[in-house]
């Protein structure tokens, strides 16, 4: 049996495999021509995409018994790429390859790089220290999927029939890069709902926050759709500052 689950350890590597080779997609699609709609819809597209990989190479290397060290690394330097560095990429080619800081009349220093920067690299700190040290009912600090499903529903629900001031758009960038650094608990969704609710309960509740946004879709268009669970990860992201905040007037109170 354990030969066979060594066998059988390539199954969730090829989704991790998939989730890395989608962001670099991505990357390219976001940098080969600057500010482009269409190729920022479909970078964000593969995005999304990616983050389905990265929870099917979890459950799949549950359901096999093929966890093992170098599947978590390829996790990790997956999960850099395409939750790091391609949102990174999008939100550059998005909003920020015409910010400069003029220095003299023939000198720019380039803001928007600078700014964009940041990302990676909280990104990269957010995954080294999950690899260190990992709480198994809450995260740590924001995850970088979450932050990077973010970045990837703005090009799809603010381009054309909503449109955000770009400057709000880079304070939600910031802040979810500030958030993946910070120490600010997140409960795991997956092992809440697991333990409050049935298979059954679960699967319907699913079921209809699908049907929502496939209504919000053909109803009102599809920036509407991506609206509708961009707000839903934004109330989220939310619940770990609600949840500081309470613990916080707790100890106070103490």
């Amino acid at each position: 049996m354990g030969f066979l689950t060594n066998r059988l350890g390539w199954v969730p590597n090829l989704f991790t495999l998939g989730n890395l080779w989608l962001g670099f997609f991505s990357i390219l699609l976001s940098l080969q021509n600057i500010g482009n709609p269409d190729l920022l819809r479909v970078a964000g597209g593969l995005i999304i995409l990616a983050v389905l990989c990265d929870g099917l190479d979890g459950f799949a290397a549950r359901l096999l018994n093929a966890q093992s060290e170098v599947g978590a690394q390829l996790d990790s330097l997956a999960d850099l790429t395409t939750f790091g560095i391609a949102p990174a990429a999008l939100m550059y080619s998005l909003s920020m390859s015409d910010l400069l800081i003029p220095v003299n009349e023939r000198l720019s220093l380039p803001a928007g790089m600078i700014l964009a920067g940041l990302y990676p690299a909280c990104a990269a700190f957010r995954l080294a220290r999950f690899n260190v040290a990992h709480d198994d009912d809450h995260f740590i600090g924001l995850p970088s999927p979450v932050a990077g499903l973010i970045i990837a529903l703005m090009p799809l629900a603010f381009q054309e029939t909503l449109l955000i001031p770009a400057p709000i758009l880079i304070g939600v960038y910031v802040a979810c890069a500030y958030l993946m650094v910070s120490t600010l608990r997140y409960s795991k969704v997956q092992v809440t709902m697991v333990r409050r609710f049935s298979p059954i309960r679960l699967a319907l509740a699913v079921f209809f926050l699908i049907g929502v946004l496939i209504f919000l879709g053909l109803r009102y268009g599809g920036d509407f759709s991506a609206a509708g669970l961009f707000a839903i990860i934004i109330l989220y992201i939310v619940s770990g500052l609600v949840t500081f905040i309470l613990h916080l007037i707790q100890e106070l109170r103490v």
